[in-house]
Order: C-alpha cells, then sequence, then structure tokens
C-alpha cells in the first residue's frame, strides 16, 4: 500500500495537483482510519486529505480509479467467457437498470459488457478493450429514447417531463462513465496507469491553453475567482515582507562591536514596496481574444494590490474599457466590452502600430515612472506596419513594460509575427498560454 500510495501521489503532481510531502503522511494517517479493502472508504479517505479545490476532483478521480482498481484480475478473453446470457437479454438488464436507477445493476452491467462486447483481438501478448464498441453494441442514447418513450418525458414544456428526463440522462451518463472506468482500468493492468493517464486524465482548468480551450471555457471562469484570491493573498504576503527590507550589512556589524563581534541585533533596509499603477493593452481580436479576456478578469480581480488598473483593449484602434469593470460582475463586465467597446474601425484585423500611434497620442502623457505597461497578444500585425519606436518611447517612460504573449515560444517571428522586434524594446515578453503561466507572471513579476 505504501509503494502504491507513493506512485499515486507521484502521479497527482504529474497531472498539476500539488501534494506536499505533509499531505502525503496525513493520507497514511488517514488509511489507519479506514477499512483500507473497502474502495469507497479508501477513496473518500485520500480525497478528503489530497485534494484542496474541487476544480482538481475529476483528475483525481480518474487516476485513483487507475491506481486502484476494484478489479484483482485481467479480463478473460471473449471466447473463454462463458454465454450466461445472450445479447438482447443483456440489453434488457441494462434497461432495467437504467428504470430503476440501481448503481450497483448499472456498475454490474458495464463490467460484463467490457468483457464481452470491448474486448478486441490483438496479435501481441496483450489484449485491449474499446470503450466505443461497447457503446456501440448497447447503443445507451437509444435505450435512452426508448426509456423516455415510455414515461411520456418526450413533451420539451412540461415540468415533470423535464424532470424525468434529466434524471434519465444522468442515468445514462453515469453508465457510459462506469464503461469508460473498466476500460481504462483493464488498459492500466495491461500498460501500468502512468501510460493511460497520459490520454485519460484532462488537464486541470490552470493548465489549459486559452487558444485551444472550448468545453473548457466554464471550467475556466470557474477557476478565475479562486485563483483571484489565492494570488492577491501571496502579493500582499510578498509586500508585507518587503516592508521589512533587506539586511544592511555595514550597520549590522557595526553593531556588532558592542557583542564581541557576535550579530545579535541585526539591522534593515526598510523600504516602502512598490504598489504600480497597472496599464493592460490587450489585443482582443478573434486569435487572441479569450486570452485577453481571462487575463483581464484576473488583474482586475487583484486591483486592491495595485494603485489603479486602467485597461485598453484593441483590435485595429483602441478604446479603454476600465469603465466596464468598476462596478460589475467580471463575466457581465467582459460581454459589456465586447458588445459596446470601439475597438473596430476598418477590416477587423490587429493592426498593432496604428494602435501604438493612437495610444501614444491620447494615452501618452498618463504613462510615468509609477506605470507598468501590460501588453497582451499575439504581436501578429497582419503585414502592417509595426511602429516599434513608438514602443520604445513609451516603455522608457514607465517603470516596467511587459509583453505577454499567448503564442508559443517556437511561433515567434513566424509569418507576420514581430515578436523579436517588439521584445527588444520591453523588459520582457513571456509565453503565457494557461492560467498557471499567467498566475506565475503576476506573482513574480508585479
Amino acid at each position: 500500500m505504501l509503494a502504491r500510495l507513493l506512485e499515486f501521489n507521484a502521479a497527482l503532481r504529474e497531472a498539476g495537483i500539488p501534494v506536499a510531502i505533509s499531505e502525503g503522511l496525513d493520507a497514511l494517517r488517514a488509511l489507519e482510519r479506514v477499512d483500507v479493502i473497502r474502495r469507497d472508504e479508501l477513496h473518500a479517505a485520500l480525497a478528503a486529505t489530497l485534494v484542496k479545490d474541487q476544480l482538481q476532483r475529476p483528475a483525481f478521480d480518474t487516476l485513483f480509479d487507475l491506481h486502484f482498481s476494484s478489479e484483482g484480475r485481467l479480463p478473460v478473453a471473449r471466447d473463454e467467457e462463458p454465454q450466461m446470457q445472450t445479447d438482447h437479454e443483456m440489453i434488457e438488464e441494462l434497461v432495467d437498470a437504467l428504470r430503476s436507477g440501481n448503481a450497483g445493476a448499472l456498475r454490474d452491467v458495464a463490467r460484463r459488457a467490457v468483457d464481452r462486447f470491448g474486448h478486441l483481438q490483438s496479435g501481441g501478448s496483450r489484449e485491449w478493450f474499446s470503450n466505443y464498441e461497447v457503446l456501440r453494441k448497447l447503443e445507451p442514447n437509444v435505450l435512452l429514447q426508448r426509456l423516455l418513450a415510455e414515461v411520456g418525458a418526450t413533451e420539451p414544456r412540461d415540468f415533470d417531463a423535464q424532470l424525468a428526463r434529466d434524471e434519465l440522462e444522468r442515468r445514462v451518463r453515469y453508465f457510459k462513465d462506469m464503461v469508460l472506468a473498466d476500460t481504462r482500468r483493464r488498459a492500466a493492468q495491461q500498460r501500468g496507469p502512468r501510460a493511460v493517464a497520459s490520454y485519460a486524465v484532462a488537464p486541470l482548468p490552470e493548465d489549459v491553453n486559452f487558444l485551444s480551450a472550448t468545453a473548457d471555457i466554464a471550467e475556466l471562469r470557474r477557476a478565475v475567482r479562486p485563483l483571484a484570491r489565492r494570488l492577491a493573498t501571496r502579493v500582499a504576503l510578498k509586500r508585507r515582507r518587503a516592508q521589512r527590507g533587506r539586511l544592511d550589512v555595514r550597520r549590522t556589524v557595526r553593531r556588532s562591536l558592542t557583542t564581541g563581534g557576535v550579530p545579535f541585533d541585526t539591522s534593515l533596509k526598510h523600504r516602502v514596496p512598490h504598489r504600480p499603477d497597472i496599464v493592460l493593452l490587450c489585443d482582443v481580436s478573434s486569435s487572441v481574444a479569450r486570452f485577453a479576456r481571462f487575463a483581464l478578469m484576473l488583474t482586475h480581480a487583484l486591483s486592491a494590490q495595485f494603485a489603479r488598473v486602467r485597461s485598453f483593449a484593441f483590435v485595429d484602434t483602441i478604446d479603454e474599457v476600465t469603465r466596464f469593470f468598476e462596478h460589475e460582475d467580471f463575466l457581465t463586465a467582459v460581454d459589456r466590452m465586447n458588445n459596446e467597446a470601439d475597438v473596430v474601425s476598418d477590416d477587423g484585423h490587429s493592426d498593432y502600430g496604428s494602435v501604438f500611434e493612437r495610444f501614444a497620442g491620447t494615452y501618452g502623457r498618463d504613462i510615468g515612472p509609477k506605470t507598468t505597461l501590460l501588453i497582451l497578444g499575439d504581436a501578429r500585425t497582419n503585414y502592417r506596419a509595426r511602429r516599434g519606436e513608438i514602443l520604445r518611447e513609451l516603455a522608457s517612460n514607465a517603470h516596467r513594460t511587459y509583453w505577454l504573449n499567448p503564442e508559443p515560444v517556437y511561433d515567434w517571428d513566424t509569418g507576420d509575427s514581430a515578436a523579436s522586434e517588439y521584445a527588444a524594446v520591453v523588459d520582457g515578453m513571456f509565453e503565457v498560454r494557461t492560467l498557471r503561466q499567467l498566475e506565475a507572471f503576476i506573482e513574480r513579476r508585479l
């Protein structure tokens, strides 16, 4: 059990779930209080000690299934399985289990269905099992329509029918999940949990790529608020520590002369931590809009840690959007920005040169030695004028200028990208493709 638990903790860390040594020890102590033979108790004990955020729970559950399989044996080949039921009888058994909502019966049918229908013949020594083959044979979506017709839940506007439909759909999803989990467990028995985890475990919301996220958008939005609270705490703690200042070696040595050279009384160089004015220039064109919106949401959620935050959105022209984030929910503010901000004047393609010129002419005087200028965009100019000299002047007036680029570094300077030219005139250009990278940048640089 100790070796299995250590392997499980390592898998959690690889998936992005932080597990400290102290938490691993907590898990070991918790296992002394439960019956580890009972898989549900083992699962609950490990979840209580190792999971700190509900957004991590799907990855945890998947890895638990792979590392603590309830099946102690490898499944037998299909041609060796005793044919106790016909295919029709198994389908009818599944219908009865869906009708009654018996979770134990659904798990049992799923396990036997994988044994019968999921086995794929292989020329090698290993057996292979397919979730797709099981669902293709049993067709649970067809069975769902049959059950909906039975209970009269086909009328879309009837409230009771809607409740019945939701419940039946939940049972079908549960059965599909059981089939998928069983095929993964069998694959893990054959190939090892780590090999299966490489494709079975979905990335955590903070590790989802902004530019490729589709169905993960809701999870990303839910992740922003707790991330902002956690990050605000870290930034505030960092500033409180900075107030104490660094060690003043000269004064400390001088004071130590009164104690025989032993530095009992240290002296610190006190300083007032810098709370910068933040000015964000955000490219909200279609290629990078999702990244810019999440960066805006997170930065404004941290606004109490900065002296002032001003935001500007642009495509081929620029508009200040700070007003949308002052008194409203972040999601509402982003929606209003999308609908009301004046960011397109021509063809709707990014024009960095024109934007820098207009920003410098209208707001350049507001960039001063207390300002940290953040530019969010992919630096793709659509082969238009780059106007790097204007950005250089803005950067020279600001305290710091950083560029956050959502494209991977290996794509910089390809095609119409002016990444290197812009990077040369700012204090740093950073690859920021995920919430985790955005968090790391804010914590280290602001």
